[in-house]
């Protein structure tokens, strides 16, 4: 009934004569070039964002694994609380079989990463590792056998995928910050192969920030043992009354340890406020961990289309690289000395001097420390990378031995400021160790992106095979794991002196053929 061209032609009626070719003109107050840097700076702010939501989402993961973990191996390990609360379920059973899952299952993870990382994405496969763990804290609500070992066996599974995408993850926001910083090269606008060493830098400013951020994960894991257990904890002189000796000279953890802990049992109402307070943060930390895409969707659809099969064997055939089987070594003291620091170190030296009630202290010192040390790695904007990793395998030599040659005696509170400090070193040790490797296979790799999360996979699945070493040893006596050790460490520091000299002599490395992507193409023809 009503005629709509009078509608589309009514904010014409407004312009007449020049203001019409104004309006419809090119607009003189635009500019592209403004516009542009705009853009890109935005899209550098992107990566920032995603790369400290990556750091803090990882850092909340693990404070509220660990810390729940703690606590629930304290509380556990008490006989009158198994027994009044759980006497016929068998938790010391459950709790073994569950470190069981955690420390055996992570050594077949070379089998099957790169195909999930490859067929969910490397976000995607942050927020399923996320939220795995997350599962692992809501079964503490109602623990169980059926429960607590299929999560902790998750757990086990989930572990080599998730450090693998984390470690991917951060190199690749570094690469884009590269890509947004120099948008103007020709090398970049037409997505060819990165020139060699360009983004170095943002690899050692991101990996640093990463770990400064993780390792708080130590400090914040100590809350619930700070203020939940610790009140309800006995005396030195009663939880260390059978103990004969302590550090090198005895066998297994602590020999003689009370099997009686607590002074009186935790409220089930308090226990169950800070499981539902731990997961509010396993929440958080999945939706944190849930940022910006790692790569572009043809990117992706690349990755892809290479095949399951040869994604499969890539992670054998890069092996074959004699710079990664030089770096076995020290991927596996990497796995080796920051268990030790929490397991053996806090519990023989530190538990068995000072009590159970200073466990909390020596960790979350030792946490600090990772931390700000973590920061000394930028050194390497400046000086050669291989003084990052010899300072830390240097500093970790030398407490070693004194670590092999110290037996202090028990419940001598006398020896705190010794134990505070080796603590300390052992975080600048493990930062510049953490932080050192993780660059260093970083820069090793900046130009191949599609090689990253192979690289990773092995990286961490060395570090799985530790764990599982770690585990197995626990009973050893205290000298043995120490020589252990320190014959990894002075491997580790000759196989990486023997792969920087290669490097000098400019000795190519023998990387596997990665196959060109195949794409199905579709006929519509009848």
């Amino acid at each position: 009934k009503y005629s709509l061209q009078g509608v589309k032609a009514f904010p014409l009626f407004f312009f007449h004569g020049g203001q019409m070719e104004e309006f419809l003109g090119p607009q003189s107050e635009y500019n592209e070039e403004e516009e542009e840097r705009k853009y890109y700076r935005r899209k550098r702010l992107g990566v920032i964002k995603n790369v400290l939501a990556a750091s803090v989402g990882a850092m909340i993961v693990y404070s509220v694994y660990m810390g729940l973990l703690q606590m629930q191996l304290i509380l556990h390990y008490d006989m009158t609380y198994r027994e009044v609360k759980y006497s016929n379920l068998g938790l010391e059973d459950i709790d073994h079989k569950m470190l069981m899952g955690i420390n055996v299952t992570p050594i077949i993870g070379l089998l099957y990463t790169p195909v999930l990382i490859r067929f969910l994405g490397t976000k995607w496969m942050m927020f399923l590792g996320s939220g795995i763990y997350a599962l692992f804290v809501s079964t503490n609500y109602w623990e169980r056998y059926y429960t607590l070992v299929p999560s902790a066996v998750g757990i086990g599974l989930t572990i080599v995928p998730f450090w693998a995408s984390l470690g991917n993850y951060i190199t690749r926001m570094a690469q884009q910050y590269y890509e947004y910083v120099n948008y103007k090269e020709e090398h970049v606008q037409e997505q060819k192969k990165l020139p060699k060493g360009a983004c170095h830098s943002y690899i050692i400013v991101f990996q640093s920030i990463f770990y400064i951020i993780f390792h708080l994960s130590f400090v914040f894991a100590e809350f619930p043992m700070c203020l939940v257990l610790d009140d309800h904890l006995h005396e030195n002189d009663h939880i260390l009354h059978n103990v004969k000796s302590c550090g090198a000279t005895i066998s297994g953890v602590i020999p003689g340890f009370n099997t009686t802990v607590l002074t009186k049992l935790p409220r089930s109402m308090l226990l169950i406020q800070v499981e539902s307070a731990l997961m509010g943060f396993a929440f958080l930390a999945m939706f944190l961990v849930l940022c910006g895409a790692a790569y572009r969707p043809t990117e992706e659809i690349d990755l892809r289309s290479i095949g399951w099969g040869n994604i499969f064997q890539l992670p054998f055939k890069h092996l074959r690289d004699y710079r990664l089987r030089l770096l076995c070594p020290f991927f596996i003291y990497s796995g080796f000395e920051m268990l030790f620091a929490i397991s053996g170190f806090s519990l023989s030296y530190g538990v068995c001097v000072l009590g159970l009630k200073s466990l909390w202290l020596l960790i979350v010192v030792y946490g600090l420390s990772c931390s700000v040390f973590s920061s000394l790695s930028l050194c390497m904007l400046r000086l050669p990378r291989w003084l990052c990793l010899v300072s830390g395998a240097a500093v970790h030599f030398v407490l070693l031995v004194v670590l092999l040659a110290w037996s202090p005696h028990k419940n001598s509170p006398d020896h705190l400021g010794p134990l505070l400090v080796i603590s300390m070193l052992w975080g600048l040790g493990t930062a510049l160790n953490k932080t050192g490797v993780s660059t260093l296979l970083g820069m090793l790799y900046a130009e191949e992106k599609e090689r990253l999360d192979f690289v990773f996979t092995i990286y961490h699945w060395w570090q799985a095979i530790a764990i599982f070493i770690v585990y197995l040893w626990s009973n050893l006596p205290m000298r043995a794991k120490l020589s252990i050790l320190l014959a990894t460490l002075l491997l580790a520091c000759y196989c990486y002196w023997v792969m920087e000299r290669r490097l000098a002599k400019d000795v190519r490395p023998r990387l596997p053929r990665i196959p060109r992507p195949r794409h199905k193409v579709t006929s519509n023809r009848l």
